[in-house]
Formats: C-alpha cells, sequence, structure tokens
C-alpha cells in the first residue's frame, strides 16, 4: 500500500503503531479500574481490597481484633494492609503495561505514564 514512498511509508507505519497503541493504552487505563487485589495484614485479619490503579475499594476487618486497648494495634494493621493492596495493584500494573509493551514489540521495561 505505501510501495515506493520510501522514508513517508515508514513514517505512516511508525504513526498508524503509535495510534494503536494509544488506543490499547486507553483500553488498558479503563481495564486497570476493573483489576481487583487484596491486601492483608495481621494473618488475614485485616483485608484491604484495591483496583490496579491503586483505589481502595473495601475493608474487611475480622472482629477478634478490637479490644479497648489495641486501638493502635488495629489502625497499624489496617495500613498494612492497605499498603500491600496498594504495593500489589502498582506490580499488577506493570505487569499488564508489560504485557502491552511486550505485544507490540518494545522493551519489557520501558516505562510509560499511568
Amino acid at each position: 500500500m505505501l510501495k515506493g514512498l520510501g522514508a513517508m511509508g515508514d513514517m505512516a507505519k511508525m504513526m498508524k503503531a503509535a495510534q494503536e497503541m494509544q488506543g490499547k493504552m486507553a483500553q488498558m487505563q479503563d481495564e486497570m479500574h476493573n483489576i481487583i487485589v487484596e491486601g492483608v495484614s495481621g494473618a488475614g485479619l485485616v483485608k484491604a481490597t484495591c483496583t490496579a490503579k491503586g483505589e481502595l475499594k473495601s475493608l474487611d476487618i475480622d472482629p477478634s481484633i478490637f479490644n479497648g486497648d489495641d486501638k493502635e494495634v488495629v489502625e497499624d494493621l489496617i495500613l498494612a494492609a492497605i499498603k500491600d493492596a496498594q504495593g500489589k495493584a502498582s506490580e499488577r500494573a506493570k505487569s499488564e503495561m508489560a504485557k502491552l509493551t511486550e505485544g507490540l514489540g518494545l522493551p519489557k521495561d520501558l516505562k510509560l505514564p499511568f
């Protein structure tokens, strides 16, 4: 289709590939809101669920940890579960991005904005 155009044909190919990548990136951004990961702390006593974008969706706290003097411990467990979930979300997002970039023939460690 673009034979005989030389460098112009290559540029058109690159532009088409860039447009495809932009479309796939937008689709992946949408999918990141639907991928759910769970972080835990205190041997499962506190669970935090968030999207691969890092948006906190829910907390599940085992009622057995609610003792009057354990307020600070409970707070620490909640924070630990949220941080665990957000760390897993970040790793999942990186994994999904690596799949996308490899599929496009780009280096899998290429850092693109999220």
